[in-house]
């Protein structure tokens, strides 16, 4: 096995400060006290280090659908935030985009953690080879789900009639450094998650040491997520069944309203309860952070974004209230603690089976599913089960309810683009602020994100090209 740092110092390219090294020549001087992993608990570690491996930023894709509030300040200091807040196409976003972006160079990282333990698990000590074998697969899923957010993020929808034409992102499968890489088409990043994916599923258990480590329902709940970005539902529809027969929870969020209505009613207290969606939320597959490992409380929303939750959301209720501060008004975070942003959910999985269904013609049955979300957040004085006339209703109304139910996550985001395809679903996003209509209509660039301008320049044993005008 090579040497390794422990500390992370290494790899990653595209300009970003190393943070994973097999250079032996560093360790001949190595100071005293680094410790050089040997043993699959010292690799396994790495998995867990929720700085480096379980972070998923996707902030812009959040700014640009409007899906959180951005101050006046923030759109002042942050000129990208405001190109996309504003949908303005007459800014170069990649011009602007020329700092240290978290989405790209947190998901590399979290790549080259996944690297590092596969090139060297093999080998590990104090392991049995079904351990090994196990590690091995988490940390193809966790790779896996890395590169889904990235082509989702910086290239263009997936499309069968053009993927094999359109840039991908670039794929990066060794922590050497400065390892060549390739950038291949969107097809190719799909193939090589889908193959990941594969590998990994015989080898992952029924339940994992930690709500970190993928188990074998995380892989499948995370393959109806793909096969459903691909528009393949006969796919999608049985990985979902997959993982909802490992995991089919509901949280009771009507119940955690009653249980903290006064607080929540109270229209002069911004007092917060806690967040019930961290490492112990029933309805987890697996766990990832947002783009923070230590968050204490959500995003803000708009009064706009707000206005689309229905009456009687017990989960938006007890999530965000009203606020004015001085001028600006906003929906404020009131739980405190973590949020499960970046990992699978059995939320997200029936919303998934219930559009396949929609899309094969099972109307009935698509609706009876997300009628089952639905009861466990519309408190009982506004609940109404929802009927569609047809297919294309059942999945506009699905998709309303994933929109809010996955919200600050990269799903809406994605699902948008996904939409945005189909003229049957496509949409054109107005609103309008000081007198001012902005619109974002479906085909625009902007729904593509640009590389930052440090990885482009740097890009170390490779090229990197943008997938985006500006």
């Amino acid at each position: 096995m090579k040497k390794l740092s422990f500390y992370i110092l290494l790899f990653v390219m595209g300009g970003l400060s190393p943070m994973l090294t097999s250079c032996s020549g560093y360790l001949d001087n190595m100071p005293k006290g680094v410790k050089v992993p040997t043993t699959l608990s010292d690799f396994e570690a790495l998995l867990r280090d929720e700085y480096t491996a379980q972070r998923v930023d996707v902030t812009q894709a959040l700014v640009l659908l409007n899906d959180r509030y951005v101050s006046p300040s923030s759109l002042s200091y942050y000129p990208l935030y405001k190109a996309n807040y504003f949908w303005d196409e007459t800014a170069d976003r990649i011009a602007l985009n020329n700092s240290d972006e978290g989405t790209y160079y947190d998901t590399y990282e979290s790549i080259s953690s996944c690297n590092l333990i596969l090139s060297n698990v093999g080998t590990a000590t104090d392991a049995t080879e079904s351990e090994r074998n196990i590690l091995t697969a988490q940390c193809k899923v966790l790779r896996a789900m890395n590169y889904f957010n990235l082509v989702n993020f910086y290239s263009d929808t997936y499309d069968a009639s053009t993927a094999s034409t359109k840039g991908g992102v670039p794929l990066i499968t060794s922590a050497e450094v400065n390892a060549a890489y390739t950038q291949p088409s969107v097809q190719a990043i799909y193939d090589f998650i889908l193959k990941d994916l594969s590998e990994a599923e015989p080898y992952l258990p029924t339940e994992s040491a930690t709500i970190l480590h993928p188990n074998i329902g995380t892989e499948y709940a995370f393959s109806a997520r793909v096969y459903l970005q691909m528009s393949n539902y006969s796919k999608a529809l049985e990985y979902a069944n997959k993982a909802l027969a490992c995991n089919d929870s509901l949280y009771d969020w009507t119940a955690y309203y009653a249980a903290n209505k006064t607080l929540i009613e109270n229209p002069t207290t911004y007092q917060t309860t806690a967040s019930p969606m961290g490492y112990t939320y029933p309805e987890n597959y697996n766990y990832r952070h947002g783009s923070s490992n230590n968050s204490s409380s959500e995003n803000q929303l708009t009064v706009d974004r707000a206005s689309l939750f229905e009456t009687g959301d017990a989960r938006f209720a007890s999530r965000w209230k009203k606020r004015t501060v001085g001028s600006n008004t906003y929906y404020t975070s009131i739980t405190s603690g973590f949020y499960n942003y970046g990992g699978m959910t059995t939320t997200e999985v029936y919303l998934i089976k219930a559009e396949c269904l929609a899309r094969t013609q099972k109307v009935s049955d698509a609706m009876d599913v997300l009628n089952k979300v639905r009861k466990t957040r519309i408190l009982s004085t506004y609940y109404q089960p929802l009927t569609a006339t047809d297919a294309a209703d059942a999945v506009k109304k699905i998709r309303a309810v994933k929109n809010n139910e996955m919200i600050l996550t990269i799903v809406p985001f994605a699902d948008a683009r996904r939409f945005n395809l189909d003229s049957n679903y496509a949409s054109t996003l107005t609103k309008t602020v000081g007198g001012t209509t902005y619109t974002l209509k479906p085909d625009s660039y902007m729904w593509t994100m640009p590389f930052p301008a440090g990885a482009v320049k740097n890009s170390g044993n490779g090229t990197i090209t943008q997938n985006v005008k500006k």
